[in-house]
């Protein structure tokens, strides 16, 4: 789910670091036939780290584009398609190509009528559990991969923790435009504090224990994935159900976060 917007900033960063995208133009200047006028304000820095405003398409902005922070699908898929404008290739081509090459066998995009080795998902709801039927590939579908449309597994995610944060899919310089922020958010599987949000992760480098990461909910499934740079350990738990409940939502995974956070591992 919604660990995929890494994935997503990190194709956009290659097209920044090949010249093709300026992260701070108006998104106008990637995709022109938007006939909102906050394609002339909005920048693609400010869609990568949900500072633009943005809702849906065809509605006004919430705020002043850089001012406050406004999680959401809308703006990743947006971003989606200005790298398949930049790039000349499809999201899904161009996001398995970067499996391939870092070695994540069991890591694509989910597309229908496809083998696609996917578990069930399912919702709880007091223990009585109802199935999520997978998605069926429509238009809405191929706009929400960038966003949320990924499909992984934990030795693939960790695999790509191990190159992202070590150098080996961007440049130092890159790596750190993602991993810095101006704008702050509180997130329920980090705590109440508000993290840093960079390009599609989360940044906790003002708290003992420093870490970087991202959660993802829906259709039945859970995720977190959280990456500690000073002791170099990678944590990622991954559920196919979550509770109706929303007060029990990453429920398992804070409680393994703050085991882990609290532990020998990285103190």
């Amino acid at each position: 789910m919604s660990n995929s917007k890494q994935v997503t900033a990190v194709l956009i960063l290659r097209e920044v670091e090949k010249g093709k995208i300026d992260l701070h133009s108006p998104v106008r200047k990637y995709l022109p036939d938007l006939p909102q006028a906050w394609a002339d304000t909005v920048t693609v820095h400010q869609l990568l780290n949900f500072s633009s405003g943005i809702t849906e398409i065809d509605k006004p902005l919430s705020f002043k584009p850089g001012t406050d922070f406004l999680y959401g699908v809308t703006t990743y898929t947006m971003l989606g398609s200005i790298f398949e404008k930049t790039s000349g290739k499809t999201y899904i081509e161009a996001a398995n190509d970067l499996f391939n090459e870092l070695g994540m066998k069991n890591s694509f995009c989910y597309e229908e009528n496809k083998e696609n080795k996917v578990i069930n998902g399912y919702v709880n709801s007091k223990n009585a559990y109802t199935l999520k039927e997978h998605p069926a590939q429509g238009e809405y579908w191929i706009g929400f991969i960038p966003a949320g449309g990924i499909v992984s597994n934990a030795r693939d995610l960790t695999i790509w923790d191990e190159k992202l944060h070590k150098g080996r899919i961007l440049s130092p310089k890159a790596y750190k435009l993602m991993t810095s922020y101006d704008i702050s958010s509180q997130h329920v599987a980090f705590g109440d504090e508000k993290k840093g949000y960079g390009y599609g992760v989360y940044v906790s480098d003002t708290t003992p224990v420093k870490y970087i990461g991202h959660s993802g909910k829906g259709l039945g499934f859970a995720s977190i994935k959280v990456y500690f740079p000073e002791k170099d350990v990678d944590v990622v738990v991954l559920e196919n159900q979550y509770s109706e409940d929303s007060g029990l939502h990453y429920y398992f995974e804070r409680k393994i976060r703050e085991i882990v956070t609290s532990s020998s591992l990285v103190r």
